[in-house]
């Protein structure tokens, strides 16, 4: 039976809840809320739970996390798809760094408290990023769990780690003029004397130009079928997945769409699939001589790597003590670029998310959401609040008094 008991003390007044669990010593376990009212929630809940035909064999946090991680992989998460292979993979090594966490607690038993000291165990020993993750996994298992009635209520809630810092560097935007050079350091490399090369920038090419005129990830347009090719442009339809292994779905919904070409770029991709292309198993638009796909790190050094040495446009850094040439900017920031050219075009917000296969418009704004507010400040005539205000023309400033 369940019963709530009032506390008072140092930090004011309590309301402890006491409710069974069979997997503690007492056969209780507690819970402590500021109102009353959160209590009889809990409570409530609590005998909801107590008469549930739950999953009694769920009962640590490791037990929790394996029934999550087969949820991901066999059903799919609230009605979605099962996650790709790419995606569980992270997600076990996720739930890895979950396991390694000393819980002294079963589920049943965990509070808010105990949530935040596990964070700051993460932020101890990972990275933010890392711990932001393995918070945000953390957080899912959580609420399907509540879901299935194998916990009363989000013990998770509110407890985060910000994935954004006030000292990440916006992102790395080529200008128009070193587009243009990219695009004609490209055409320079496939009309070049030396056939090999030549050859090479046959179908590297029409990749730069397509890469830039749709904004597609890298492991988008390196998989981009030849029966995707539309009238105007091109449908994204699938991708690869992070380790390159295997062609497989968008890895949302949203990745799946439809992306205007110009005339040109259109042109080129469809011409290299007809007369260049080596028959393949996979209708690829780009395959390798052997008919398979390309992998994204020799793409990026052998083409995208070339062309930015062809254009000039390198940068010499120092690490560990050596000073070396790279490119100046890397394979994403094709993508940003096209991103910043709809920006500039007024393209509304909505359209912008859409075509760059976001799974939502937050994702956008945190991206590109300064370059949004630039070109609307650069639109706007300059207002003042005082200008739009009526006076009398006998009326004078405060600056015009002696």
């Amino acid at each position: 039976m369940s019963d709530i008991r009032k506390r008072t003390g140092a930090r004011g007044t309590t309301y402890q809840v006491r409710y069974p669990n069979k997997s503690s010593n007492s056969g209780y376990a507690y819970a402590t809320f500021n109102t009353r009212k959160e209590a009889i929630e809990f409570r409530d809940g609590s005998r909801a739970f107590q008469n549930s035909s739950c999953r009694c064999d769920i009962v640590s946090v490791e037990d929790g996390v394996q029934k999550w991680l087969d949820i991901c992989e066999k059903e799919g998460r609230n009605g979605r798809e099962p996650v790709t292979r790419y995606t569980l993979d992270n997600y076990e090594y996720r739930a890895g760094i979950i396991k390694k966490y000393t819980w002294e607690k079963d589920l049943s038993g965990l509070s808010k408290a105990d949530i935040i000291e596990f964070r700051s165990w993460l932020l101890s020993n990972y990275s933010r990023d890392v711990a932001h993750k393995v918070l945000t996994s953390f957080h899912s298992m959580v609420l399907e769990l509540v879901s299935r009635a194998v916990m009363t209520h989000d013990v998770a809630a509110g407890v985060t780690v910000s994935a954004a810092s006030r000292y990440d560097e916006p992102v790395s935007i080529p200008t128009e003029r070193e587009i243009a050079s990219l695009l004609s350091a490209a055409d320079r490399l496939a009309n070049s004397k030396n056939a090999v090369l030549a050859k090479t920038w046959l179908r590297y090419r029409p990749m730069l130009y397509l890469a830039i005129d749709s904004g597609m990830r890298p492991q988008e347009y390196l998989v981009a079928a030849k029966g995707c090719l539309r009238p105007t442009g091109i449908e994204v339809a699938r991708a690869l997945e992070g380790g390159g292994t295997r062609i497989t779905v968008t890895k949302t919904r949203a990745g799946r769409r439809l992306i205007d070409l110009t005339s040109e770029t259109l042109q080129m991709v469809r011409h290299y699939a007809d007369k260049h292309a080596v028959a393949n198993g996979y209708d690829l638009i780009f395959p390798c001589n052997n008919g398979e796909w390309q992998s994204i790190r020799n793409w990026r050094r052998r083409g995208f790597g070339r062309a930015c040495e062809e254009a000039g446009l390198m940068e010499m850094i120092e690490e560990d003590g050596k000073r070396f040439e790279r490119p100046k900017y890397k394979l994403y920031d094709l993508r940003h670029f096209y991103a910043s050219m709809l920006i500039d075009q007024r393209v509304n917000l909505k359209r912008i998310q859409t075509l760059m296969g976001h799974r939502n418009i937050q994702t956008t704004l945190n991206v590109y959401g300064h370059l949004i507010e630039r070109a609307e400040a650069v639109s706007q005539e300059r207002t003042s609040v005082l200008m739009s205000l009526s006076r009398d023309s006998c009326g004078k400033s405060v600056a015009e008094q002696s």
